[in-house]
């Protein structure tokens, strides 16, 4: 039993990662500016986990979401600010410079996680972070720079509040921490209000693509991570983000005809054999190993 939902749950985060991946395509179709499309995304998003809450819960619901506690708030606030400084770190530095540090996201958890909550990673786990974190410095290849220090900070905090929200959830993974996610699109959403000075003013086109983005992606892959993240040590769960990095590019390649260079294709492919290889070394590992008993 517990080797079926451990595949259920390696399958569920290889789906998240390539429905979130479209996310790109999608900044690339939006006309408004990037802090009113987090702000209607984190709306969407908060009524798909309200949805999703309300269905499993019925009337206890309210019940659930205090019973998040003080980690479920924490894990919020450090989503909120993964959200909000990944959106700094974008607006002021390069593409490649902001995904280069976020590659370390995998690494930065399995330390954490080593050290809270006595998760050492596996050997094939450590392999797979090192081909994956090769394939994203391909990818990159020279657009990598040294200046713009305030927007590789934002990169650097981005890696860690997210990592430590990865850490939280899987800590805390007896408990449904969905809540966790309504704090922080309320957190964002209230950031982003205060900086506009309330002026969201956004297209019915646009208000679509949000729609789509924040209700049903955002909504799909922050669910598909609360589950996996009751089956999977926290290094790996953040393994699969890379996905996202590496088909990001070639959505927006193939319906916006946006050329990636030759090495970002080459890059992209080495992350997605490293992390799918290593996804079906472990369904034929364990397959082989219930056929033996």
């Amino acid at each position: 039993m517990n080797s079926d939902m451990r595949k259920l749950a390696i399958l569920l985060m290889i789906a998240s990662s390539v429905v979130i991946s479209f996310s790109g395509l999608i900044v690339r179709i939006l006309e408004v500016g990037p802090l009113v499309m987090n702000f209607y995304r984190g709306m969407f998003l908060m009524c798909a986990v309200m949805v999703l809450l309300v269905v499993r819960y019925r009337g206890a619901t309210i019940v659930r979401v205090i019973s998040v506690g003080w980690s479920g708030i924490i894990a919020g606030i450090m989503l909120a600010a993964a959200a909000i400084t990944f959106l700094q770190s974008l607006t002021h530095t390069t593409v490649a410079n902001t995904l280069f540090v976020l590659a370390a996201i995998p690494f930065v958890t399995a330390g954490l996680a080593w050290i809270f909550l006595k998760e050492r990673p596996s050997s094939a786990t450590l392999i797979t972070m090192v081909v994956a974190f090769a394939g994203i410095v391909i990818m990159i290849g020279e657009g990598f720079t040294i200046g713009a220090a305030y927007g590789n900070v934002m990169a650097l905090l981005t890696t860690l509040s997210f990592s430590i929200y990865a850490v939280l959830v899987r800590r805390n993974r007896q408990v449904d921490m969905l809540p966790a996610i309504l704090i922080s699109t309320l957190i964002i959403m209230a950031v982003v209000a205060l900086m506009r000075q309330g002026e969201l003013e956004i297209s019915r086109q646009d208000l679509w693509l949000c729609l789509l983005w924040g209700g049903v992606m955002s909504g799909f892959t922050s669910a598909c991570f609360i589950v996996a993240s009751r089956h999977i040590v926290a290094a790996e769960l953040t393994i699969f983000m890379l996905l996202e990095f590496a088909l990001g590019p070639v959505w927006v390649w193939l319906f916006v005809n946006e050329s990636p260079s030759r090495w970002t294709l080459v890059g992209g492919a080495l992350v997605i054999c490293a992390v799918l290889g290593r996804s079906f070394a472990e369904f034929r590992s364990r397959g082989s190993s219930r056929h033996a008993v």
